[in-house]
């Protein structure tokens, strides 16, 4: 087959993913709906319980917690390219961390959730110029500086984070643990972050020649005319505001973009033409039937979709790890 058709039929088999995921999460649930009433009740035709529930809470947590998961999905196959290593996430850099800073700050001085948001958003840009401005120093970087000082600041942020939370009130303690371990049920709104999604892909995908290039090494792809220090920084700036908008939305969650990207590297190969918008799909509908899981495990109580993704990602994190190779001299 043709790479162009396996391409296609590769995204197309991802968009009937996702659209079966989207299904599941709108009809499952305490109050169930079939599958034959959702068109009708999300076209906005019928009323009642089903519709309200659909209509209000159902549909934007599921496009929210899609737009989440392509977020994280993409970061982390752009950050795995810049850094060369299939096993990085945007996490390890410590822009979720900036985030967790400025969104519990927000909690604990009750801010509304416009001032939640707003601080977690500065919390993550905050991060991620401090974590370039370090790791850039004398003017040049290298992948292991970058991720060395990502790493700092992650441990730095968590230091914070915790002090926050030995001084909270009890009675603010456990929405701050939740949304720490991630929580799509606050999503009301998700057009914000389905724009981020649709924005950053589109930043994205003309770079994706380039990407295939400084896979191959910083040495060949400037050789071959591309401008790596600014391609590195459009990516690193790129990957980061994602995540801080993932974040800003629904919390903290993490595996979504280390898994995702890395599975998919490894069944469909390197190239970023495909592996970008594919990472994007598959992250979206990973995260809505991890959302789905959460809220009906054990329904009527709802568990943080973090903690869903974490127990899915560090057995397949570890089972990358021990396959990993050693790293050459």
């Amino acid at each position: 087959m043709p790479t162009r058709r396996r391409a296609l039929a590769v995204l197309l088999l991802l968009l009937l993913l996702v659209a079966a995921s989207l299904v599941v999460g709108l009809a499952a649930g305490t109050l169930p709906v079939s599958t034959a009433d959702l068109l009708s009740l999300v076209g906005g035709e019928g009323g009642g319980m089903g519709a309200e529930v659909v209509r209000s809470l159902r549909l934007p947590r599921v496009l929210g917690a899609f737009a989440c998961g392509g977020l994280l999905a993409l970061a982390g196959a752009l950050m795995q390219v810049l850094l060369r290593n299939p096993l990085a996430d945007p996490y390890v850099l410590g822009i979720s961390g900036g985030a967790a800073v400025g969104a519990l700050s927000a909690m604990l001085l009750g801010f509304s959730l416009m001032g939640l948001n707003l601080l977690a958003f500065g919390g993550a840009l905050g991060a991620m110029l401090l974590v370039f401005g370090l790791a850039h120093g004398d003017s040049s970087w290298t992948q292991t500086r970058l991720l060395l000082t990502g790493v700092i600041i992650a441990a730095g942020c968590g230091a914070v984070v915790a002090l926050i939370l030995s001084i909270t009130p009890e009675q603010k303690l456990h929405g701050m643990l939740f949304w720490l371990m991630g929580d799509a049920g606050q999503i009301l709104r998700p057009e914000p972050a389905l724009a981020a999604l649709a924005v950053g892909l589109a930043c994205a995908m003309p770079f994706a020649r380039e990407l295939n290039l400084l896979a191959r090494g910083a040495t060949l792809a400037s050789s071959l005319g591309v401008a790596v220090p600014r391609l590195r920084s459009l990516i690193y700036l790129l990957a980061s505001l994602l995540t801080a908008f993932a974040v800003t939305t629904a919390g903290s969650i993490g595996f979504i973009g280390l898994v995702v990207p890395h599975l998919l590297r490894l069944a469909l190969g390197n190239d970023q033409r495909l592996l970008l918008p594919a990472a994007t799909l598959a992250g979206g509908a990973l995260l809505v039937l991890a959302d789905t899981l959460a809220r009906t495990v054990v329904a009527p109580q709802q568990l943080p979709v973090g903690v869903l993704t974490a127990l899915i990602g560090v057995p397949i994190f570890l089972f990358l790890l021990a396959r990993q190779p050693a790293a050459k001299p």
